[in-house]
């Protein structure tokens, strides 16, 4: 498992019942999650600071119960970055922290490199892997069949004073962007996607991952340069397994172009104690 370790100001206090009692830099939340399915906390004494709780409906969705009050938005820092995050609905704040491993990954890919890349990053809702890319010094384009998410990125470029470097903000459905693309003749360095299990383009167009990931990875092999260097797919969905992926990229990416594939678990650990929690699965293609 490849394991967060510089994301300093998140933290995972303690883990119990189906809820992580977090530390995003000094605001203190409690989320549910589905991994978490044994019952006693380890430390008690922390779960009395809390600053929200998210409580899950019976009817689906849930709700925000504010404890104490929270500047909106608040703001988090990995490295040398800054992130605006809100208390949104179904229990999102707008970051996975998760994805610092990846973050971290990208970072190094871009830096390596004696010449600039372009990016392509696919559901990229809020935009922090665009906001990496930008920073190391590539050009990013941004996808997100959201409005909402890509203005909030928007945000995140600002706040990080990166809005002069070269950056498009996108608000389509991947699949259709993706198939445009390939008409007018464009390519990629690096093509990063993060897809939803289920969801719902900007014109209201469905994707479910089963259905519709294999034709997106497929399509976005037309748009790989010839010094093309990392394809990278991140999955939350308990569906795919790490080796699905790795087989998905054999079958499409490495056809176009053989490199070395490999996949792992990503998660965070728990403060002070040894528990990890998983929190999904990454498989990447990288040039040899």
């Amino acid at each position: 498992m490849r394991v967060v370790d510089d994301f300093h100001e998140y933290q995972i206090l303690d883990m119990a019942n189906g809820q992580k009692l977090e530390k995003w830099n000094d605001v203190f939340l409690v989320r549910p999650d589905p991994q978490i399915i044994w019952p006693d906390p380890i430390f008690k004494e922390k779960w009395k600071k809390i600053d929200a709780i998210y409580h899950r409906s019976t009817k689906g969705g849930g709700a925000w119960e504010i404890k104490k009050e929270i500047p909106i938005p608040f703001y988090v820092h990995y490295l040398d970055l800054t992130f605006c995050l809100k208390l949104m609905g179904f229990k999102h704040t707008g970051l996975f922290p998760e994805q610092a491993t990846n973050w971290r990954l990208l970072k190094d890919v871009i830096e390596k490199e004696d010449r600039p890349l372009k990016v392509l990053n696919l559901f990229a809702y809020t935009g922090a892997a665009s906001v990496v890319a930008l920073s190391s010094g590539a050009s990013v384009v941004h996808v997100d069949s959201s409005k909402g998410m890509v203005d909030w990125a928007k945000e995140n470029v600002l706040i990080n004073h990166l809005e002069e470097k070269p950056i498009r903000f996108i608000v389509d459905d991947c699949l259709k962007f993706v198939k445009r693309e390939i008409r007018r003749g464009n390519t990629y360095d690096i093509i990063l996607m993060d897809p939803p299990s289920f969801g719902r383009g900007s014109k209201k167009e469905v994707w479910t991952i089963e259905e519709k990931l294999y034709e997106l990875v497929d399509l976005c092999t037309e748009l790989m340069s010839d010094k093309f260097v990392l394809f990278l797919i991140n999955s939350y969905s308990t569906g795919l397994s790490k080796t699905v992926l790795e087989n998905l990229l054999y079958l499409t990416v490495n056809k176009k172009k053989k490199g070395r594939i490999s996949s792992d678990e990503i998660g965070i650990k728990m403060q002070e104690y040894p528990l990890v929690l998983p929190c999904g699965v990454t498989a990447m293609w990288q040039d040899k």
